[in-house]
């Protein structure tokens, strides 16, 4: 599979997200690194099999055995990390936010990569995922490492795609 028989598996109805996803893949605006890890880690969050298979098929080949697994662990902490934190944030309960939260988080600290290219797949993931308090806290780590405004939205863009490109496929199941 690739990027390619997935924009094919796409019903007529998803036809802009046909057009979005080839955009994706010409798009030069980001290191291959940060490209085609965003692609593992949110076609991984975007939870659909054929989504999971085509854009890891296609990334592969671009990235390390170590950036590849370094994208799935951004896919599965911030997995972990969103239903956390979005709970305590949308908690009208003041007393979650003064509780450690007790969660085991350390490939956050030495992900085998980059630390900005895993806090743009990381805050990727938590658009996906709709956690605000994570979403600020990603993008301000990046914006503080310099990242621009542009490269934060790229990364976003990415993950609505996919996202999208998802529930077309499940809307035609």
């Amino acid at each position: 599979m690739s990027i390619d028989s997935l924009k094919a598996a796409l019903p007529d109805f998803a036809k802009d997200v046909r057009l979005n996803l080839g955009s994706m893949a010409t798009d030069e605006s980001l290191s291959n690194q940060q490209k085609y890890g965003l692609f593992v880690a949110c076609a991984i969050s975007s939870r659909n099999q054929q989504v999971r298979e085509a854009l890891i098929a296609e990334a592969a080949p671009h990235l390390t055995a170590e950036a590849l697994e370094a994208a799935k662990a951004a896919a599965t902490i911030m997995g972990m990390n969103n239903i956390y934190y979005r709970f305590v944030h949308l908690s009208s309960n003041e007393q979650y936010k003064t509780m450690p939260a007790k969660l085991r988080m350390n490939i956050i600290g030495k992900p085998g990569v980059d630390k900005v290219d895993f806090e743009l797949w990381s805050l990727a993931v938590s658009a996906i995922n709709g956690c605000g308090m994570c979403i600020d806290s990603h993008e301000a780590i990046l914006r503080k490492a310099g990242v621009t405004a542009e490269m934060v939205q790229t990364a976003v863009r990415f993950a609505a795609i996919i996202q999208s490109a998802a529930i077309a496929l499940e809307a035609n199941a």
